[in-house]
């Protein structure tokens, strides 16, 4: 019997260290080691227009493309024996203090990637004290995003092309508690994302209500924060008294995201802005082939402390985003990574985005002798082995 019981445990270890058993158990949020882990799980669990969506760059994905390449031209100045155990990852932006200098930002309707949407993305970011900015063609309104989140979010803004109907949206949003207005302008010309109607093409499913350009309206009708709009969105024509006229019409801090020079920074101080986000709409605007890290030093240097600087687009990992604070942003906004840990796992992929980049980020502070995200300064970055 001692014989057979010594054979049967031997042959339990053997099945619990064999590969066999890893591949038959399914893996769980917390084996993603680093973001990019949960991208082919969410490209697993969506249909082919969906994922197209969001992965989609414009033209060639050369500006996509580049939004990571990029991160690779400046490298970090680590500073040791500076005796920091527990940075302090925290920020502030208007008066509001959160605990990671990164945002979860905003990205289309939420359901298409997971039935629970933005309210899933609305808890994790609320559990971990992550600011969460909220898409016009959100999939769920701002009230009830509102009250998964336990605050207002910040309100991105697509706006409606007519101006009564800004007026509209903005003073419902407004009304929601919104204290801040995060106006896109990057888009307002068009754009062309080859990738995402390659893909819808391959898609078994009717697709043609949500993936075809000419339906962009009657799709946009069916949102909620839609109710009542012709659904026509992203006026061409706008120009900088358009901010002036959104500066007028509401009390809300008034952010203009797609901010890609220092000479349109300058003019968004100029007018009244009260913060801007350097973007490429995560290479899907305008195909300029720079990364949003390349762009950041000249919109810092541009409107120095009078706003803060924002930045999105390409940011991976806990050094993107130290270098990004080096440079002079304020906080980061995290895009597709967040929503792959959506599809993937609903609430608990948000979170565990969350961690994974508060880890390596903490874990680089301690290494570079920096205890708050506050001091971390461009005297910890280089641009291509050179001081800035």
């Amino acid at each position: 019997m001692n014989g057979d019981s010594s054979l049967r445990r031997d042959f339990l270890r053997f099945l619990a260290s064999s590969p066999l058993t890893a591949l038959a158990q399914q893996p769980g949020p917390k084996d993603a080691l680093n973001v990019m882990d949960l991208e082919p799980l969410a490209r697993k669990a969506l249909p082919p227009a969906h994922w197209g969506y969001l992965s989609t760059g414009v033209d060639d994905d050369l500006t996509l493309r580049m939004n990571r390449e990029a991160m690779s031209h400046f490298q970090i100045r680590a500073r040791h024996l500076g005796g920091v155990a527990k940075p302090d990852l925290s920020c502030v932006l208007f008066g509001k203090r959160w605990d990671a200098p990164f945002y979860f930002t905003a990205l289309s309707s939420q359901r298409a990637f997971h039935p629970d949407g933005e309210l899933a993305t609305a808890r994790a970011a609320r559990s971990r004290n992550v600011l969460q900015m909220l898409s016009t063609v959100s999939s769920t309104s701002v009230e009830d995003v509102s009250k998964a989140f336990g605050q207002p979010p910040w309100y991105q803004l697509y706006m409606p092309a007519s101006w009564a109907e800004t007026e509209k949206l903005v003073r419902r949003v407004e009304a929601a508690g919104c204290e801040v207005l995060v106006w896109t302008i990057d888009i307002l010309g068009g754009r062309n994302s080859e990738t995402a109607t390659r893909l819808a093409r391959t898609d078994a499913r009717d697709c043609h209500a949500c993936h075809v350009s000419s339906e962009r309206n009657a799709r946009n009708r069916a949102k909620p924060m839609m109710a009542g709009l012709s659904g026509d969105l992203d006026p061409a024509g706008a120009d900088w008294r358009y901010v002036d006229r959104l500066k007028k019409l509401t009390k809300m801090k008034v952010l203009l995201k797609g901010i890609d020079t220092a000479e349109d920074a300058a003019l968004a101080v100029e007018h009244g802005a009260d913060g801007v986000v350097v973007s490429n709409h995560g290479g899907r605007a305008t195909e300029t082939g720079r990364g949003t890290i390349d762009i950041l030093p000249e919109v810092v240097d541009a409107v120095g402390s009078r706003i803060p600087v924002l930045v999105d687009g390409g940011f991976r990992r806990g050094t993107d985003i130290f270098k990004a604070l080096s440079l002079g942003a304020r906080a980061v906004g995290i895009g597709r990574p967040y929503v792959w840990g959506l599809a993937s796992y609903g609430q608990e992929g948000v979170e565990r985005v969350a961690d994974i980049l508060s880890a390596e980020l903490a874990m680089t502070m301690r290494n570079c002798g920096v205890p708050t995200a506050g001091r971390i300064t461009r005297e910890s970055v280089l641009r291509n082995g050179a001081r800035l």
